[in-house]
């Protein structure tokens, strides 16, 4: 292992739904850490201002100068910007590849050790398939400019905050009828986010590693039926499930994709079409001395929580044009935590006021209680009824 006492490691995207995991798996490894995110503030309120060897500090991974500010001084890298929905000039070229490419770049000027590059099972430069390909050209533009990078391919990740497992469940619950991509053939191998964070952090620390890529996959492939069909049998659960055309879903997608937001895109239904399983001759969880958790496991955790999950929360206020206007909510701990926090927001970070609050029901359902007020400080609305 390498000493990790002084060695500061910048992670950039380090409050997605992987990154702050592997920030904390870094830190809980002694390794300082440096969030390098273009709201620095999600990581004052992700991990609290009260540890000296974490910093989160501005930067735009599209901007030169400002990448080369966060890694100065670094002794590690890991580049965890991910884009999954193209939007202005926010595309899969702009950030898998060029700006993939510059935090390489920079990172070889700089005179860092190590660099981890997150891409993801079944990067191809040749694929058809627009976000895979994008991928795929990420991970040769990186090796040209840093040739001793880490390769890190996760397979889809799941986790209790994710994008997957949580809308998976959450539509299953509110539809009788679900329909399928396809007839539900294609197959993938769902990893634990907690379990993925922590084998990038193991090989942040390693000396040596023994490969320059490693692909991390779960315990069980499914085929996407069988996935459905464990997702719901775990929630006592037993919908209809009807395959649609792939060619339908295409059409709704094209339709969708007319919105500022869509809801479906074309990629979208295009990823549903491949297969994410890890290699056998790739290295992965096994290599790094981990027991991924399996998809039913984590889930029946997420549904013993979700029956009556409290959140404690500081919620800041300010006025603007006369009017108190709400801030940006901060879950805490403990009500303690949320107490402390929410008091340090009016006192200290000099908001108009804040308050303290628990909140408890079903986050997959949506289904929540009243919230119960802890504590209020400063100016704060009358009415708080929609806490």
């Amino acid at each position: 292992m390498v000493a990790t006492n002084d060695r500061t490691v910048t992670v950039f995207g380090g409050t997605g739904f992987l990154g702050r995991r592997i920030v904390r798996h870094l830190r809980a490894g002694g390794i300082p850490v440096r969030i390098a995110t273009r709201h620095p503030d999600r990581g004052h309120r992700l991990f609290g201002p009260d540890d000296p060897q974490l910093q989160s500090v501005g930067a735009n991974i599209h901007d030169e100068r400002s990448v080369a500010d966060a890694l100065a001084g670094a002794y590690g890298v890991v580049n965890a910007v991910s884009l999954y929905v193209e939007h202005e000039e926010e595309t899969f070229h702009s950030v898998h590849v060029d700006a993939a490419q510059r935090v390489a770049t920079q990172a070889l000027r700089a005179d860092v050790n190590r660099l981890i590059h997150i891409s993801g099972i079944g990067a191809d430069a040749a694929s058809q398939s627009l976000y895979i390909r994008k991928r795929g050209e990420g991970e040769l533009a990186v090796r040209a400019a840093f040739v001793e990078a880490l390769i890190i391919r996760p397979a889809v990740m799941f986790g209790p905050d994710d994008a997957f497992l949580a809308t998976i469940l959450k539509l299953l619950r509110q539809l009788p009828i679900y329909p399928m991509f396809g007839r539900g053939r294609t197959r993938l191998q769902p990893a634990y986010v907690e379990d993925v964070a922590e084998a990038i952090g193991r090989t942040m620390q390693r000396v040596e590693t023994p490969s320059t890529i490693f692909e991390f996959g779960g315990p069980r492939v499914y085929s996407y039926e069988e996935f459905l069909r464990a997702v719901a049998h775990q929630a006592g659960l037993a919908p209809l499930l009807i395959p649609i055309p792939l060619a339908v879903w295409h059409a709704l997608a094209w339709a969708s994709e007319m919105f500022p937001s869509p809801l479906l895109t074309r990629n979208q239904v295009e990823l549903m079409q491949i297969d994410t399983v890890s290699s056998p001759e790739m290295p992965g969880f096994v290599e790094l001395g981990i027991s991924p958790h399996s998809v039913e496991t984590i889930l029946e955790k997420m549904l013993s929580n979700m029956a009556g999950i409290t959140y404690f929360v500081a919620l800041p206020f300010d006025v603007a044009d006369g009017n108190v206007v709400v801030g940006e909510p901060i879950e805490c701990p403990s009500p303690a935590a949320a107490i402390e926090r929410a008091q340090g927001l009016w006192k200290v970070l000099g908001h108009t006021g804040a308050v303290a609050f628990s909140l408890t029901g079903d986050p997959a359902t949506g289904d929540f209680r009243d919230a119960t007020m802890l504590r209020k400080f400063g100016v704060v609305p009358d009415d708080l009824s929609a806490l």
